[in-house]
């Protein structure tokens, strides 16, 4: 999953997703799935910053995913990450301020 550069932000990134991408690999696929499921149940049933801050986390890690996969993904996959991670986020601010 390493870009040949071994320098700059990108690699300091990698080198430090390392440990916690192996962590979330051991896991079973069953507590990923809970999580990601708990946060969007919080997101969409709480209301006001609680449940901005649930989808908020999703947003986070929707990117930080994003960033780590970018250069194997195609135009179209970089598209459909970036309209995601933009509605994500969007849905979070409307929760965070109560318009949603």
């Amino acid at each position: 999953m390493s870009t040949r550069d071994g320098t700059g932000m990108r690699a300091a990134v990698e080198r430090w997703s390392a440990a916690p991408v192996v962590f979330l690999h051991r896991l079973p696929r069953g507590v990923l799935l809970a999580a990601v499921f708990a946060l969007l149940v919080v997101g969409m049933v709480r209301t006001g910053w609680v449940g901005a801050a649930g989808l908020l986390v999703l947003a986070v890690a929707l990117a930080w995913f994003g960033y780590l996969n970018w250069p194997a993904l195609d135009a179209s996959g970089r598209l459909l990450r970036v309209v995601a991670l933009a509605v994500l986020t969007g849905f979070a601010l409307a929760r965070g301020i109560g318009r949603f």
